[in-house]
């Protein structure tokens, strides 16, 4: 009998930078972590690739278009999550281009849209970003998160 394989969750998340801003979007009537800021995210969907996962993302959530080739890959958290009680591997991208006017586009499940002064970001960030956002702005492109927590 073959052994069930190990299952990680996958998600991306964009960083949609104006100059010295970023775009950051407020969770609400979500369920988890509503109230709360987060980037432009979302979890793969199955044959799905981390980059068609963002592009697909900007499009459903800030109704952007987003070319592959105008994001980049940052950052890798490998992280287990303590709320949920799941390991998950979260790529961060960064994109200074796009077409399309910014806006919300699920008013179900978010109640902000906003540009944030990147040294002076909301403090109510879902909690797992402002480390990673201290990584990314020190050039480390892969970290770990939440294991001494299990």
């Amino acid at each position: 009998m073959a052994k069930e394989r190990h299952k990680i969750i996958p998600a991306s998340y964009l960083m949609i930078r104006k100059g010295k801003k970023l775009l950051l979007m407020r969770r609400f009537n979500t369920g988890f972590m509503d109230g709360m800021y987060s980037f432009v995210a979302g979890h793969l969907e199955p044959g799905e690739s981390l980059t068609e996962a963002m592009v697909r993302e900007a499009k459903e959530e800030a109704g952007i278009t987003i070319a592959p080739k105008d994001i980049r890959l940052i950052h890798i958290c490998h992280r287990y999550s303590v709320l949920s009680k799941e390991e998950r591997i979260d790529a961060f991208f960064i994109a200074d281009k796009w077409k399309g006017e910014i806006r919300i586009m699920e008013p179900g499940k978010c109640d902000d849209l906003s540009w944030f002064d990147e040294d002076r970001l909301p403090k109510n960030l879902v909690p797992h970003l402002p480390p990673i956002l201290d990584h990314i702005k020190k050039g480390i492109y892969y970290s770990e998160a939440g294991w001494d927590k299990i």
